[in-house]
C-alpha cells in the first residue's frame, strides 16, 4: 500500500512559477514509475510528466521546456517545476505512483491567470 500526498498548487500570474511535491509513503524507491497528471474542466485526465526508477523521463508535448519532473529519495518526494506558466495550464494536478497498480494523491488545483 501506497500514500501519496500533494501539495504546492495555487494562483499564479502567467508567466510565473510552481512547485507541485508528492510525498510518498512508506517510501519512494517502491515505486516503478511516478508522474504528475491534470484534469481540466471539460477535458480528459492528461498525462503532464513522468519519471521511471531508473531515471528516465517522459513529458507531454505542451509542457516540454516549462516543466521538469524530480525526486528527492532522502525526502520521500518527487517534484514538478512549473515553469513560464499558461492559462491553460489550469487544471487540478494529480501525482500519480505505480507500485503492483496504481496509486493517485488528491489532486492539488493550479490556476493561472492572465
Amino acid at each position: 500500500q501506497v500514500h501519496l500526498q500533494e501539495s504546492g498548487g495555487g494562483l499564479v500570474q502567467a508567466g510565473g512559477s510552481l512547485r507541485l511535491s508528492c510525498v510518498a509513503s512508506p517510501s519512494i524507491s517502491v515505486l516503478n514509475f511516478m508522474g504528475w497528471y491534470r484534469l481540466a474542466p471539460g477535458r480528459e485526465r492528461e498525462m503532464v510528466a513522468l519519471l521511471s526508477n531508473m531515471g528516465s523521463t517522459e513529458y507531454a508535448d505542451y509542457v516540454e521546456g516549462r516543466f521538469t519532473i524530480s525526486r528527492d529519495d532522502a525526502k520521500n518526494t518527487f517534484y514538478l517545476q512549473m515553469d513560464s506558466l499558461k492559462p491553460e495550464d489550469t487544471a487540478v494536478y494529480y501525482c500519480n505512483g505505480f507500485f503492483r497498480g496504481n496509486y493517485w494523491g488528491q489532486g492539488t488545483q493550479v490556476t493561472v491567470s492572465s
